[in-house]
């Protein structure tokens, strides 16, 4: 069976993310596999739309979250919620986008996220198919199946120049086998060497993964401030978690 892509859907990058967080507990999960099927779909939802607003622009600054286009998820996949005029599109990724495999299911999973204008007609578009297919009853083995098809037919679009994400929310909740993550931005290219970067080296604040199959970089850089601007501590991703 061919491998998950990475870069069609974010599942890949948060697996990175795990080894950054403190909290993990990936294995133990991943052996309980205590999501098995896809939860009744409405606790999937947000019943406030005011809170899932404030939430998706908690991803980055004000400066910039104030401006953008912002997203809520509704029955059929996401729904404009409010203009922007700065580019920037924020959001709260669900579980079968963002989440490690243990939490695929998770429907408590909430992850705020803002991309900018490249990833807004890239990275971002992948992840609305990702989430209509499963909105729609699709499978989580038909979800991979069909975005995947759907790249390798250039039905879905390739990486743009400069695509990149704010994800530093304190408020979001990655998944039972990780609770949270230190604030940080990713950054994604076709794929490249991530020595170009300096990723992955000894006293590297970057971290890259390298997908050969799907042609995807995707860099990690942690921050040490989160978007209030309160500074990031590791003991504050247990502080912060929520259910």
């Amino acid at each position: 069976m061919r491998k998950k892509i990475v870069g069609a859907i974010a599942i890949k990058s948060f697996a990175l993310l795990v080894v950054l967080a403190t909290s993990y507990r990936a294995m133990a999960m991943d052996a309980m596999k205590p999501y098995p099927n896809m939860a009744p779909i409405n606790q999937y939802f947000m019943t406030d739309q005011n809170a899932e607003i404030a939430l998706a622009r908690s991803a980055a600054p004000e400066s910039i979250s104030r401006n953008a286009e912002t997203l809520v998820l509704g029955r059929h996949g996401f729904e404009t919620a409010v203009k922007g005029d700065n580019g920037f599109v924020c959001l709260v990724a669900r579980s079968w986008t963002s989440a490690p495999d243990a939490d695929f299911w998770n429907p408590k999973v909430r992850v705020p996220m803002c991309v900018n204008a490249a990833a807004a007609r890239s990275y971002l578009v992948l992840i609305i198919k990702s989430t209509d297919l499963i909105l729609a009853g699709r499978t989580k083995a038909q979800m991979i199946e069909t975005v995947a098809a759907a790249i390798d037919k250039k039905e879905l679009p390739m990486m743009k120049s400069g695509a990149m994400c704010y994800m530093m929310s304190k408020q979001g909740y990655a998944g039972d086998s990780i609770e949270h993550w230190p604030p940080h931005l990713m950054f994604f290219y076709p794929q490249i060497d991530p020595a170009s970067w300096g990723a992955d080296l000894p006293g590297s604040p970057i971290l890259a993964s390298n997908d050969t199959l799907d042609h995807l970089t995707t860099f990690v850089v942690v921050v040490q401030r989160w978007s209030d601007r309160t500074e990031y501590r590791e003991d504050s991703i247990l502080e912060h978690h929520h259910h």
